[in-house]
C-alpha cells in the first residue's frame, strides 16, 4: 500500500506519522524501456518506406507520438511528488499536504474531537475519506484506490480509538 506507519503507537514524547504518497507502477529504468519500446514499435512501419517521400510525411507523427508519450509520462511524475503526512499525537493531530507546486497546506485539530468519516458514495470519489475537527473537513488519502482508503479508514478509527481509551 502507498502508505505506511513510522511509529505503533503515539506517545507523550512520540508522536505517530502516516505518510501517503500516490501509486507509482513505473521507475526510471521502466520509463526509459517504455520510451525506448514505444519508439522502436512506431519505427518498425517506417522501414518499408524508407527513402521515399512518404517517410518524411509520416516521421512527424511517429516524433509527435513519441513526444507526447514521454511528456505525458513525465507529467504524471511530476504529480506523483504529492505527500500527505498525518502525526497523531496525544493532544494533536495534523495533516501536512506537500503539492507537487511546492505548495503545502495543513491543518490540526484536538485527536479526541476529530472523527473519520468514510463516504461510500456521493463524494468526488469512490470511498471518499475524510477527518473532521477544529471547525474544518479535510480529505485524506484521495489518490488512494478505494479498498485502500476503507483499510485506511478502519486502522485511522482504532487508533483513534486507543488513543482516547489511553487518556
Amino acid at each position: 500500500m502507498p502508505y505506511e506507519w513510522t511509529r505503533s503507537e503515539a506517545s507523550a514524547d512520540h508522536p505517530s506519522e502516516l505518510r501517503l504518497w500516490p501509486y507509482r507502477s513505473l521507475g526510471p529504468r521502466g520509463f526509459a524501456a517504455f520510451i525506448g519500446a514505444t519508439a522502436t514499435m512506431l519505427a518498425v512501419p517506417l522501414f518499408a518506406v524508407l527513402g521515399t517521400a512518404v517517410l518524411w510525411g509520416l516521421l512527424p507523427f511517429v516524433v509527435a507520438a513519441v513526444a507526447g508519450m514521454w511528456w505525458a509520462l513525465r507529467r504524471s511524475w511530476r504529480d506523483a511528488r504529492l505527500t500527505e503526512v498525518l502525526t497523531l499525537g496525544e493532544d494533536r493531530i495534523s495533516i501536512r499536504r506537500d503539492e507537487p507546486d511546492g505548495t503545502r497546506r495543513s491543518w490540526d485539530a484536538n485527536p479526541y474531537w476529530t472523527s473519520v468519516h468514510l463516504k461510500p458514495a456521493g463524494g468526488p470519489v469512490a470511498q471518499y475519506l475524510t477527518l473532521s475537527g477544529g471547525g474544518r473537513e479535510v480529505e485524506l488519502g484521495a489518490f488512494l484506490a478505494p479498498e485502500e482508503r476503507v483499510a485506511l479508514a478502519d486502522d485511522l478509527k482504532d487508533r483513534l480509538r486507543r488513543l482516547r481509551q489511553s487518556r
